[in-house]
């Protein structure tokens, strides 16, 4: 695989940029959207966060929709939420794929209750649905899957964007300039109060 796991611990070490030490999860499954993966890929990397393809374990390299591949830098069943700050779950075909493997609809469920951000877009509302994380909760996602989405307990709008606390959904990737704004603003403000909690435990 591209990366050591065990990196996931100490990412960010030496780098720059906005988001410099931020740890990110970008999940893979086979027929992946093209741009929902790598356009957040290399905005993340851009702005210096460490990003990591997370896979199901069903293969190491996954085919998108067009054909282009993506290695995976690690199995949902050897990491865990704690290790990153965000999750982030492209469209495509691949969320029908990816609900089909426990471990990663847990990565997405421990994700929400330990506060992390989750953000999904375009189809990756069947994801946030088998986790159980959308109910009582603003959303939206691509319009075909408004009632998977509505018969999970979401409260589905039609915006480019939609942010509920630290869950972030977006409808298509004609909407992902938006979608990385505000995951990126979810990433600063998360790097802020993590800076500022260690601030006050050192002062103690």
């Amino acid at each position: 695989m591209a990366k050591d796991v065990r990196a996931v611990e100490h990412g960010g070490e030496g780098s720059s940029g906005e988001l410099a030490g931020m740890r990110v999860a970008i999940l893979a499954e086979t027929l992946y959207e093209d741009m929902e993966l790598w356009y957040p890929y290399y905005r993340l990397r851009e702005a210096g966060a460490d990003v990591f393809v997370v896979g199901s374990g069903s293969a190491d390299t996954y085919q998108s929709k067009h054909g282009y591949p993506v290695t995976v830098d690690a199995e949902a069943d050897t990491v865990t939420a704690s290790q990153f700050d965000a999750v982030i779950i492209p469209g495509g075909y691949s969320p029908d794929h990816m609900r089909r493997h426990p471990s990663m609809v847990k990565l997405v469920r421990e994700a929400h209750e330990q506060g992390k951000i989750v953000a999904a877009i375009c189809h990756a509302g069947w994801m946030l649905a088998s986790a159980n994380i959308v109910r009582g909760k603003s959303a939206t996602s691509y319009r075909s899957i408004k009632d998977d989405m509505v018969n999970a307990g979401a409260q589905w709008v039609d915006r480019e964007v939609v942010r509920d606390g630290t869950l972030i959904t977006s409808r298509s990737p004609a909407d992902l300039p938006a979608f990385m704004r505000t995951t990126v603003a979810a990433l600063k403000e998360r790097r802020g109060t993590s800076r500022a909690e260690r601030q006050i435990a050192l002062a103690g």
